[in-house]
């Protein structure tokens, strides 16, 4: 978790991947008894969900408060953001492929809105903290909102602004989340996969500014 590079690899010098993962997921979610990689294109998640993208840090923790937010369908850890296709969590780990650890969010905009993922997207973790969160330094560790449709895009940049605002006035720097359309997601290995279900007293990093998203109309 420490010493890792802290800046993007050139293009031409990131690892070369594979043609497919190493590995075969889990059909289910272990805590939500859903499809792992439920998708409303394919109707196995339910018809009007939506699904979002996002890198806060280590996936472990970030997963667990996405899976027990109302609302949410599904939830699934992989590496987005680089170039390496298919890559391994070692390879990730060694900043040679440029991923971010990232969520796959799908939820029911019904009960949750994407603005009410974000909202708290931006509550549980540093959003200031470039290419690290708390003790967990590197480029896999960086903050990422990555969008699926043109709203998505709208609203993650309107709240960020908002709370960057926000957390500037007490004190904190800019927000250096990485906004940009959604690059492909590849699955982590299964042992990933709601690691703190079956860990529950397994590694959380919550590293957080405290502030709370400020009310808005």
């Amino acid at each position: 978790m420490f010493g890792r590079p802290t800046q993007l690899f050139p293009e031409d010098r990131t690892l070369a991947g594979r043609d497919q993962a190493l590995f075969e997921l889990p059909a289910k979610h272990r805590v939500l008894g859903t499809p792992l990689l439920a998708s409303p294109e394919d109707g196995t998640a339910p018809e009007g969900s939506e699904v979002a993208y996002f890198g806060l840090g280590c996936f472990w923790g970030a997963e667990e408060i996405f899976w027990q937010t109302p609302g949410v369908y599904s939830t699934a850890v992989g590496y987005q953001g680089g170039t390496t296709a298919n890559p391994t969590y070692e390879e990730v780990c060694s900043g040679q492929t440029n991923h971010t650890e990232a969520v796959r969010v799908v939820f029911d905009p019904k009960v949750v809105s994407y603005a009410d993922l974000v909202k708290k997207f931006f509550e549980v973790h540093d959003p200031t903290q470039g290419m690290r969160q708390g003790n967990d330094v590197g480029t896999q560790y960086r903050s990422a909102l990555y969008y699926t449709s043109d709203a998505q895009r709208q609203t993650a940049e309107e709240l960020t602004k908002i709370y960057g605002d926000e957390i500037t006035k007490r004190g904190y720097g800019e927000i250096t989340t990485e906004i940009r359309e959604v690059p492909t997601f590849y699955a982590a290995e299964p042992a990933h996969q709601q690691y703190l279900d079956r860990v529950p007293n397994g590694y959380r990093c919550h590293a957080n500014t405290g502030i709370p998203f400020p009310q808005t109309a």
